[in-house]
């Protein structure tokens, strides 16, 4: 077929389909007319303190949209009356274009779902357990967290020795689904799912379901803990850098949804008028559109900036890529991922005696003995194409050629060695041209390596008889820091060009935190590993590390502005590199 009979093909199909959703838009009303979407609407501010009379004007406002009150109520979700001026709305598209343009009102914007970016990081950047002076200042101190949610029940959270709350504190902390409760380090526990859809994956309640705002919230101010590990692995005291500090968890993330700006909002409303010190949030989008004003997490840092609040934020994990920086307003401050002098490596042992490393936590202790050694190709069904099999997918591995055997597999995607012991396998050695700076977390024997080592086993395989091999558990290495991770978002700044992003970096890979005992350890198909602890990477590891700094630099200057915080922080510093240390 012709290129101009190929595109004229494709046209009318095109008009065939145009053709086929009028007709159903005829039979069934007007689809476009019925659609609505959530919006956030900004108004000017009120010089007005009461809630009830804030909520009104945003019905009034509705209802001269609408035409109606009841209309008015029907589509008001939710209304922000606390420390900005603000409301979300159920809209059509047009009345959202209208209601922009009418008197009063400063942004219209649709509302977006953002997605989620220790016993060693704290003394390699140089803030010890001894650093800790004046702790009952300490305990003044409150951070906040817009994460996941919290696990009451860790140690990291517990409240021996604590006293009150602060008399600051003007938060609460309910009766929730599966939540324990607060107590006297947390103390404060919340939830925001706006757009009232259902999530089967999560419960209604600031009780953390996916681990991750459990470890960042010990990361920032978590109890010291003796003798936190991951399986031996990474074993100290875990700890935050204010451990005396005061914990307030704000749910605006969702196991299926992830974060959306209506609960992003409302978790800033609340954290600002609790009397918060600190707020932490490891959210972001990739900013490839977009502003200032409708950035849901600008403009809650904004209004909390006002209040005399620093919010700090992670800067995203699309690196190396140029131009990918997230949380890239002026007032927030934008934190990057480095490394810290610690990596965790699995031997590989050859039949040939030969050995190479590979990256990742492999916590399982081989038999003394070398196990059949085949690449993905040989494992393959008969219908199935070698290359396919290479990848060590489900559905293109023979049951009865894997059995008993390790196998040389590409990466496609992680959880493959599940695949593999799933069939019987041992284990599997992954090919990756991904670069190696942070540990993924094995579900059976595994490890992963580059390509020019997965070469070396190939050409091994390829040239012996009876190839064989054997992993071992995982050790940890020392290696020269810190270097900025491989995933870490990059500048230039898109949305101001003059603007320096991120403003700094901190440790951000395999960082020793709390976690969940409601997800395995990996969240896969076929991980039945649960632990306290568990290691975590990426800029949200990052970010409260700096929160955390930022804390302990207000427990002893209360008084000081987010800027002056930031700037002490971000001008203050010692040599920490070992770069030119044999590793």
């Amino acid at each position: 077929m012709s290129r101009e009979r190929y595109i004229h093909s494709l046209l009318t199909l095109s008009h065939l389909l145009i053709c086929i959703f009028n007709s159903l838009v005829a039979a069934n009303g007007d689809t476009q007319k019925d659609l609505q979407e959530f919006y956030i609407v900004f108004l000017r501010d009120q010089a007005v303190d009461d809630v009830e009379s804030i909520h009104q004007t945003h019905i009034n406002v509705l209802s001269n949209l609408k035409g109606s009150e009841l209309d008015a109520e029907e589509s008001l979700v939710h209304s922000y009356s606390r420390n900005f001026n603000a409301f979300a709305a159920k809209l059509h598209e047009h009345e959202a274009n209208k209601l922009s343009s009418m008197e009063g009102v400063l942004s219209v914007f649709r509302n977006r779902y953002h997605k989620l970016h220790t016993t060693k990081s704290w003394d390699f950047i140089g803030l010890p357990m001894t650093a800790r002076r004046k702790l009952k200042i300490e305990s003044n101190t409150i951070v906040g967290l817009l994460d996941t949610g919290i696990t009451p029940e860790s140690e990291s959270f517990a409240d021996n020795g604590f006293g009150p709350p602060p008399a600051k504190w003007k938060g609460s902390c309910g009766h929730f689904a599966n939540f324990s409760g607060c107590n006297n380090k947390l103390i404060g526990a919340k939830y925001f799912k706006l757009d009232g859809n259902e999530d089967p994956s999560d419960i209604l309640s600031p009780i953390d379901v996916d681990g991750h705002g459990t470890h960042t919230s010990s990361t920032l101010a978590g109890n010291l803990v003796p003798g936190a590990s991951l399986f031996g692995l990474a074993k100290g005291t875990a700890r935050g850098a204010v451990p005396s500090a005061r914990v307030a968890a704000y749910k605006v993330c969702w196991a299926s949804s992830g974060c959306s700006d209506m609960d992003i909002l409302a978790g800033f409303d609340a954290a600002i008028n609790d009397g918060i010190d600190v707020i932490s949030i490891s959210i972001g989008v990739l900013p490839l559109w977009g502003d200032y004003v409708t950035d849901s997490i600008a403009v809650g840092a904004f209004h909390a900036m006002r209040k005399g609040i620093i919010t700090v934020a992670s800067a995203g994990n699309d690196g190396p890529r140029k131009a990918t920086v997230a949380n890239n307003a002026p007032w927030i401050f934008t934190v990057a991922a480095s490394g810290i002098d610690r990596q965790f490596r699995s031997n590989v042992v050859l039949g040939s005696g030969k050995t190479v490393s590979g990256i990742g936590v492999n916590i399982f202790d081989p038999k003394p003995k070398l196990y059949p050694l085949v690449g993905g190709d040989a494992v393959a069904k008969n219908s199935a194409s070698p290359d396919d099999a290479r990848y060590c997918s489900q559905e293109s591995m023979d049951p009865h050629k894997v059995k008993g055997k390790l196998v040389l597999c590409k990466l496609g995607m992680w959880g493959l060695e599940s695949v593999v012991k799933g069939f019987g396998g041992i284990g599997a050695i992954i090919a990756t041209e991904e670069y190696l700076d942070n540990a993924q977390i094995f579900m059976a024997p595994a490890t992963a390596v580059n390509t020019t080592i997965s070469d070396t086993i190939g050409e091994y395989i390829n040239t012996t008889t009876s190839p064989s091999a054997v992993i071992y558990k995982s050790q940890e290495v020392k290696i020269p820091a810190p270097f900025i991770a491989s995933f870490s978002s990059r500048g230039p700044n898109p949305w101001s060009n003059h603007l320096l992003k991120p403003d700094i970096a901190a440790p951000g890979i395999d960082i020793l935190a709390s976690y969940t005992p409601m997800k395995s350890l990996t969240g896969l198909k076929g991980d039945t590993i649960h632990s306290k602890f568990t290691l975590m990477s990426g800029t949200s590891m990052s970010c409260p590390h700096v929160a955390g700094v930022a804390a302990y630099v207000k427990s002893f200057h209360p008084n000081w502005s987010p800027a002056a915080i930031k700037s002490a922080i971000m001008t203050t510093g010692n040599k920490t590199s070992n770069i030119f240390l044999s590793s």
